[in-house]
């Protein structure tokens, strides 16, 4: 896996600005991907990215920013949960950079993130934003009474100082977990394991591997961690993630140093919270997702969840429909829970299913032939002629409604990106252009190049 940075500090004091920039700097098309807005608090859980820097690869997160005491009760309440997000990451993180805003200068708050960071036991870089020449460098010094021995200016909106910063960054993340050249495991179709607690995902993977790799245990939540096993099938090797089991959100006796409430409290966030981050980041490393279901208890709200990220993060998908050995009526019962299936997690008809067995390893290996399948459909690419002489078909016969009196013309659609695959769609009036529009030129796409459980992405926009 990767170094992972983390961007820590108060509200509007350009996290997001800057992860776009570390972002933008790793790749050819410039793009953001965390939400910029002058309304503090706008980013209220945390966004993954990957950058490069001369040739030097890792992960950056964007958290959410960091409360003082004083918030009236209601905003405290969402103070605390965004607080505990950004604990997640910190724990997780290599490095730490604590961001700090060069117009504001120096605040009680950032001093109180500072003791907190410091706790963590992690290495902190401390940067000053929105130092966007020389002559405003000076602004940093205020910012040594924090008690470190270098500041770093940046301005994350000009780019000033940000060759200097990222290399600051890149020295100080621990060289085995930088990635350069592509890694055997960067290489090798990697599949992540996710589901409920306690539904057999370890037993799964031990079946697949043939040996005890992951302990197994009755009781749910065993599996803390994410954990990476090469599994072989046929001389083709498989990177296979299994992760802790994903519950619904707790409460956590999570408090920031000295206390949301005014006490001493130790920063002790819940151990279920630092299972979901993993399992979302196991999920945010793989090509495809084997979300692993219990056929002996239907399809149940959190499955619905963990679907939802994994269509969210764009993977491929399988569903496995597992403990299959302990269902008395199987055939009633496949018909039951493939209904449960199309009924409560419609938005992932696409993805195919399975029954499989991970105790009595039934079945288990007919999800190979399906994870190449899949990679290859989320790899699928369809030339720009080809779409157009698809789209002409698909909106000949569809009457659309007018927009403010005008047509709506459909001019041209192009693919943009695979993995997942994402479509263009260029019209004349891009507001007119409904979601139930999507669906049916979705639908289109599927019916004609199938792209078999991947998620499909369509970006409309004017000429």
């Amino acid at each position: 896996m990767s170094a992972l940075v983390a961007i820590i500090g108060r509200p509007n004091v350009g996290k997001s600005s800057l992860f776009n920039r570390m972002i933008r700097a790793g790749s050819r098309e410039a793009h953001a991907t965390a939400i910029t807005e002058k309304t503090p608090g706008v980013t209220r859980d945390r966004n993954y990215g990957k950058t490069e820097w001369e040739g030097k690869g890792f992960s950056i997160v964007d958290t959410g920013g960091f409360y003082a005491e004083g918030l009236p009760h209601e905003d405290r309440k969402i103070a605390d949960q965004v607080w505990e997000q950004a604990l997640y990451a910190i724990e997780d993180a290599d490095l730490l950079i604590h961001l700090l805003d060069g117009k504001e200068g120096l605040t009680p708050a950032d001093a109180e993130l500072a003791s907190v960071l410091r706790k963590s036991g992690k290495r902190v870089l401390w940067v000053v934003n929105k130092i966007d020449a020389p002559a405003k460098e000076s602004r940093t010094l205020e910012f040594y009474r924090i008690g470190t021995e270098e500041i770093l200016p940046v301005s994350a909106i000009t780019g000033f100082g940000f060759e200097e910063f990222m290399d600051k960054v890149v020295s100080l993340l621990p060289a085995g977990r930088l990635t350069g050249e592509t890694s055997l495991e960067e290489m090798l179709p990697k599949v992540a394991v996710v589901g409920r607690p306690n539904v057999g995902k370890s037993t799964f993977i031990n079946a697949l591997l043939g040996k005890r790799r992951l302990i197994v245990s009755p009781v749910p939540g065993t599996t803390r961690d994410a954990v990476d096993s090469i599994c072989t099938w046929y001389g083709k090797k498989y990177l296979f993630i299994d992760t802790a089991g994903i519950r619904k959100k707790v409460k956590s006796p999570v408090r920031a140093h000295r206390g949301f409430s005014g006490t001493n409290e130790t920063v002790t966030p819940s151990i279920e919270g630092f299972s979901v981050l993993k399992a979302m980041r196991s999920i945010e490393r793989a090509d495809v997702a084997l979300i692993v279901l219990d056929a002996t208890q239907g399809i149940v709200e959190q499955d619905q969840r963990i679907a939802g990220l994994v269509e969210e993060y764009g993977k491929s998908a399988i569903f496995l429909l597992n403990k299959w050995d302990m269902v008395a009526e199987p055939e009633q019962s496949y018909k039951m829970l493939t209904q449960e299936l199309r009924n409560k997690i419609w938005f992932m008809g696409h993805v195919p299913h399975l029954t499989t067995s991970g105790l009595e390893k039934k079945r288990i290996t007919k999800i190979f032939p399906l994870i190449d399948e899949l990679i290859a459909e989320r790899n699928k690419r369809v030339s720009t002629g080809e779409l157009n002489r698809f789209l002409a078909k698909a909106v000949a016969p569809h009457p659309f409604p007018r927009y403010r009196g005008r047509e709506l013309k459909f001019f041209y659609m192009t693919q943009v990106e695979v993995a997942p695959p994402a479509f263009t769609l260029v019209v004349n009036y891009p507001a007119a252009v409904k979601e139930s529009h999507l669906r049916y030129i979705e639908k289109a796409l599927r019916e004609k190049y199938s792209f078999k459980g991947t998620p499909l992405r369509i970006y409309v926009k004017s000429r």
